[in-house]
C-alpha cells in the first residue's frame, strides 16, 4: 500500500478569493516587467526548483508506493525535477535570446519545406549536449499554413512584441506527473505573460508547499499563488470574476463540465453552442495513445527492442500517463505480429508490479476486462496493485468498442489487427483509424523498420502518415513522452480540436521557442539503439542515471557526461 503523505487541506472560499485578489492586483505589474527583471526571476526559480528536487521525489515515492532507494525511484526523478529543471533552464535561455534578438533564435538551416508547402523547423538537438544525451534523435515542429521563412520571427514571442495589460490565469494542476503543474505555470507566466494561481490536484497536493518554496520570489511579489481544494473549490475559482483565463490538465469530462455544465442543461448549451464559461481556456486532456506497428523485415533484436519500449510506455508511472501506450495497431498477416505481442507481454512481466495509486483505477480496469475475450493478464499483483491486461484481436469493425472511445487510465493495453502487410497501404488505413475512430488528438507513435525507411516508397508513406495524423505529437520509433520531456518541443493536442469536440485539448505548453501557429511536434529515433531508453522496464540504474542528468540540467558541463554515460550503459 502507498504511504500517507501530508496533504494540505482545502481552503475556505474567502481564502481562495484573497489569493485570487492578490495575484490579480499584481498581474499588470508582472506583465510590465522588463526582460532583465523577468530573467532574474526565472533564474531564481530555476535554482529554487533544483533545491527542492530530492524532497519532492521522496514525497512522490511515498505517495506512489515506490522504494526511494530503488532504481524505480528514477521514474520520479525524471518525471519530476529533471523535466522541470530542464524546462526552466531552456525557458531562461529563451528569455535571454528574446532580450538580445527579439525572439528565440532559429538556424535558417533548420527550416525545411513540407510537400504541402508548410514549414517544418528542427529544434532538437539544439547543441552538442543534446546530441550526446539522445544520439540520432531529432525533434521538429510543423507549422500551420501562412507561416513563411520571411514572417517566421513574427510568429514567435508575441507577448514580448505586444504585451497585454495584465491577465490572471488559473492553472488546474495535473495529479499524475509532478513536472506538469510547475512547467504549465512557467509556460503561462514567462511565455504568455500571465500571473498565475495554481490550484493543486488532490492526488499530488503534497507537492504544493514545495512549489511555493521554489517559486518564492514570485509569491513574495504577488505574481503567483498556490491554492488547494476539491471539485467545489475548482468550480468556485473557475467562476471567479477576476480570473481571466484557465488552463487545465485533466480529463475531457472535467473540461466539458467547466465549459458547458452538466446534465440536461449542459447538453442544451452544447447543442446551442452557448457555453456557460466564456473565458479563454487551454487544456491537455488525455488520449488513447495509439502505436502503429508497421509490418516489415524486423529482425529479432530490433523487434524485441521496440516491444520493450512499448512495455515501458505502459508500465511507466503505473500507466497513469496521458501518453501511455493504449492501442496497438498491427498487421494480422505479418509474420512478426505474434513475436511482437509475446515480447510486449514478456517485458510487461519483467518489472515490478505497480501501486494503482490514482483514484478509480480498479473500477476502470474491471470495466475494460470483465467479460472481455482475448484478455491476457500479466503479473501477480500485490495488494493495491493491478495486473497488466493485454487485450488482443479487437475487431476494428466494432467501432463502438470502448477501447476506441475511452482512455483506460490504468494498466490496460489493447491490440487491433488490420489486414494489409504492405507498409504504404497499412499506414494509410492506420491513419484513417486513428483520425476517425480513436478518441484523442494528443500523441501517436509509428514503429517502422529501417529497411522500410530506406525504400523511397516506404519513406514517403511514413512522412505522409506523420503529416496526416491529427495529433499534437507524432513519434517515430520512440515514445511521444520524449516530446514532453525534452522541454523545448511544444506539447498539446492537435489544433483541430474545438470547444464542442475538445478531444485532447487546445493550446500548447513548454514551447520554449515561443512559436505561434503550431500544428504538431515530431520526434524521430533509431529503430534500435544503445543504451536503452530510461522508460524501459527493469532498468537497473535508472535512479543513478536520473540524478546524473539532473546535475547536468542544473549546470551543463562536459565533466558531468561520463557519469551519465556510465549509468546509461549499465541500465
Amino acid at each position: 500500500m502507498t504511504a500517507a503523505v501530508a496533504i494540505p487541506p482545502s481552503m475556505p472560499f474567502p481564502q481562495l478569493d484573497a489569493a485570487v485578489e492578490r495575484v490579480k492586483a499584481h498581474a499588470k505589474e508582472f506583465a510590465q516587467l522588463g526582460l532583465d527583471e523577468r530573467i532574474a526571476l526565472m533564474e531564481r526559480i530555476y535554482r529554487g526548483y533544483a533545491e527542492i528536487a530530492e524532497e519532492s521525489v521522496r514525497l512522490a515515492c511515498a505517495a506512489k508506493g515506490i522504494d526511494f532507494g530503488s532504481p524505480l525511484a528514477g521514474e520520479e526523478w525524471l518525471a519530476g525535477p529533471v523535466i522541470t529543471v530542464r524546462n526552466f533552464r531552456l525557458t531562461l535561455e529563451a528569455l535571454v535570446e528574446v532580450k538580445k534578438y527579439g525572439a528565440p533564435r532559429i538556424d535558417p538551416k533548420a527550416i525545411r519545406d513540407l510537400p504541402d508547402g508548410r514549414l517544418a523547423v528542427q529544434i532538437y538537438p539544439a547543441n552538442s549536449f543534446d546530441k550526446a544525451l539522445l544520439a540520432k534523435h531529432t525533434g521538429e515542429v510543423h507549422l500551420q499554413p501562412g507561416i513563411t521563412r520571411e514572417n517566421l520571427k513574427a510568429h514567435q514571442a508575441s507577448f514580448y512584441r505586444k504585451p497585454h495589460g495584465g491577465k490572471l490565469c488559473l492553472v488546474l494542476g495535473a495529479g499524475n506527473v509532478n513536472s506538469i503543474p510547475p512547467t504549465d505555470v512557467v509556460s503561462k507566466m514567462f511565455i504568455e505573460g500571465t500571473a498565475c494561481v495554481l490550484k493543486m490536484n488532490p492526488v499530488n497536493a503534497y507537492l504544493g508547499p514545495l512549489i511555493e518554496r521554489a517559486f518564492a520570489p514570485l509569491v513574495a511579489r504577488g505574481f503567483f499563488a498556490v491554492v488547494y481544494g476539491e471539485v467545489a473549490e475548482s468550480v468556485h475559482l473557475c467562476d471567479h470574476p477576476l480570473v481571466d483565463e484557465i488552463h487545465i490538465t485533466g480529463s475531457d469530462k472535467t473540461h466539458d463540465a467547466i465549459v458547458w455544465g452538466t446534465g440536461p442543461d449542459g447538453a442544451a448549451r452544447r447543442a446551442k453552442n452557448t457555453p456557460r464559461l466564456t473565458k479563454d481556456i487551454t487544456s491537455e486532456l488525455g488520449n488513447i495513445s495509439p502505436v502503429i506497428v508497421v509490418p516489415g523485415p524486423w529482425d529479432a533484436a530490433s523487434l524485441d527492442f521496440q516491444a520493450r519500449s512499448v512495455a515501458g510506455m505502459v508500465t511507466n508511472n503505473a500507466s497513469f500517463n496521458c501518453n501511455s501506450a493504449k492501442l496497438l495497431l498491427t498487421s494480422k498477416a505479418w509474420d512478426g505480429r505474434g513475436r511482437f505481442l509475446d515480447g510486449v507481454s514478456a517485458h510487461l512481466a519483467s518489472g515490478p508490479m505497480r501501486q494503482a495509486y490514482y483514484p478509480g483505477a480498479q473500477e476502470r480496469w474491471k470495466a475494460f476486462t470483465d467479460g472481455r475475450a482475448h484478455v491476457k493478464l500479466i503479473g501477480q499483483p500485490t495488494p493495491g496493485a493491478l495486473p497488466y491486461a493485454l487485450i488482443t484481436d479487437v475487431d476494428l469493425a466494432k467501432k463502438d468498442d470502448k477501447v476506441f472511445s475511452t482512455e483506460p487510465w490504468c494498466t490496460v493495453l489493447s491490440e487491433a489487427p488490420m489486414a494489409s502487410t504492405d507498409p504504404a497501404t497499412f499506414l494509410e488505413e492506420a491513419v484513417r483509424v486513428c483520425n476517425e475512430q480513436v478518441w484523442g488528438t494528443l500523441c501517436a507513435t509509428i514503429l517502422v523498420h529501417p529497411a522500410t525507411l530506406a525504400d523511397p516508397a516506404g519513406a514517403a508513406a511514413v512522412e505522409k502518415a506523420i503529416r496526416d495524423l491529427k495529433y499534437g505529437s507524432v513519434a517515430v520509433n520512440t515514445w511521444p513522452a520524449a516530446v514532453f520531456g525534452l522541454g523545448s518541443l511544444p506539447w498539446g493536442g492537435h489544433p483541430s480540436s474545438t470547444l464542442a469536440d475538445i478531444q485532447s485539448g487546445r493550446g500548447w505548453v513548454h514551447n520554449t521557442f515561443m512559436f505561434e501557429g503550431l500544428e504538431k511536434s515530431v520526434v524521430r529515433a533509431p529503430a534500435k539503439g544503445f543504451p536503452i531508453s530510461p522508460w524501459f522496464p527493469a532498468h537497473r540504474t535508472l535512479d543513478a542515471l536520473a540524478k546524473a542528468v539532473l546535475e547536468l540540467e542544473r549546470g551543463p558541463s562536459w565533466l558531468k557526461m561520463p557519469k551519465i554515460a556510465f549509468n546509461a550503459m549499465r541500465g
